[in-house]
Order: C-alpha cells, then structure tokens, then sequence
C-alpha cells in the first residue's frame, strides 16, 4: 500500500508514461446541461482555458453554473499519455491531471473573474492532492491558451498567494503553463453531477477570498 502511494503522488517520466493509444476514449455529444458542442470549432469571440481542481466532476458544474461559460467539458491534460483512460490516470502513470476545459464568451464574464472562481474554489497548497483525494490526477494546475492568459494566471496566482500567506496558509502550488494537449475523459464522466445528482462532490475553497482588485 505505501509504494502505491508513494507512485501515485510522483510523477513518471515521459519515458516512463504508458503509451496510450491514437484513439480518443470519447464519442463528444453536446453539453448536457447547456446544449452546445464540448469540441471545437467553438463560434469566433470566445475564449477556452484549461483548469485542474481536484475532482472534476464538481469543479465541471461549478463552471457550466456560471454566467458567460459557453461550454465546459472534462478531460485530461499536463501529462505524456495520449488519449489516457480514467484507470490509466488514476494508476499514476500518465501524467495527467483530471481538468475542465471552460470556453466562455468575454463579453459577458472576463478571463479574471474566470481565475478567481478557480482560486477560490478549491485549496491549491496541497500538492499532489485535493483534500482526502490524492494522487498526481487531483494536482491544482491552469493550461493557457496564449501568453496573454499565461501572464493572467501568473498574476492571479500571486495576488492569491498574497491574500493566503497572510491567512496562514501555504505557499500555491498550482502548475500553471501554456496548454498542450487536452483529452477528453469518457462520457459518463461529462457532466457527471448533472447525470447524478447524488454523486461524489470533493470541490471546496479554503476559505480565504481573492483579494479586490483596485482600479
């Protein structure tokens, strides 16, 4: 049992990682709850962003809840295996972490209220962990799409830190980095909450808000 820890919260080499297969494990139907596709092309005017939280079957609804997300899907991402299986990911040995790809219109809710959902909703000063959920799959990380959000993110991730440092808490340990490849996680786990009411909810902040951003 403690070598099976021990591999769940390191993560494999690229060498190391399984190989995966050229076929996605998802068939993509639309949104459940909000009808639209969860794969591109997505209409001109909106923006995607790639955010691990811990679970995302909660971290999913927390988004597709909010005003200005267009579409939200689940997937896989930050890790070596192509087209991973969720016991593939959860073995440890892919890289990966669960995450949710948010496509929302910037018109209506901007990239910095996007973040600031993020920090809030769950506790990123836990490493390789989100509460008694733990393995490299529940890692607190941001994917961007473009420098512009990169530079956001890092930002964002330092006025939180701020904010948590003179809360007592930890130093954020969220990887944050430009996105490379995304894969879509099976279809039961696609707006799973929405599918199962009573389902496992693990997503929960830790009780400091991000700070006001003055003018």
């Amino acid at each position: 049992m403690f070598s099976m820890l021990m591999k769940s919260i390191s993560m494999p080499g690229r060498k190391e990682a399984l190989p995966g297969r050229d076929e996605p494990v998802l068939e993509p139907m639309p949104h459940a709850v909000l009808g639209n596709p969860i794969v591109p092309p997505y209409p001109e005017g909106l923006e995607r962003i790639v955010l691990g939280l811990g679970c995302f079957w909660g971290a999913e609804r927390i988004f597709w809840q909010t005003r200005g997300v267009w579409t939200t899907s689940v997937g896989y991402a930050g890790g070596y295996t192509p087209n991973a299986t969720y016991r593939e990911v959860c073995s440890g040995g892919t890289g990966h972490t669960e995450v949710v790809e948010v496509v929302f219109n910037p018109d209506v809710i901007s990239l910095d209220a996007i973040l600031q959902l993020f920090w809030e909703s769950h506790d990123p000063t836990q490493g390789m962990r989100q509460g008694n959920d733990v393995g490299t799959q529940y890692r607190s990380a941001i994917f961007t799409d473009n420098d512009d959000q990169l530079n956001a993110a890092l930002a964002s991730r330092d006025a939180y830190e701020a904010a948590l440092v003179k809360a007592g808490r930890g130093a954020i340990t969220t990887e944050i980095a430009l996105a490379e490849d995304y894969y879509l996680a099976e279809d039961y786990h696609q707006q799973y909450l929405h599918k199962n009411p009573g389902g496992y909810c693990s997503i929960g902040g830790c009780g400091v808000s991000f700070p006001a951003i003055e003018d």
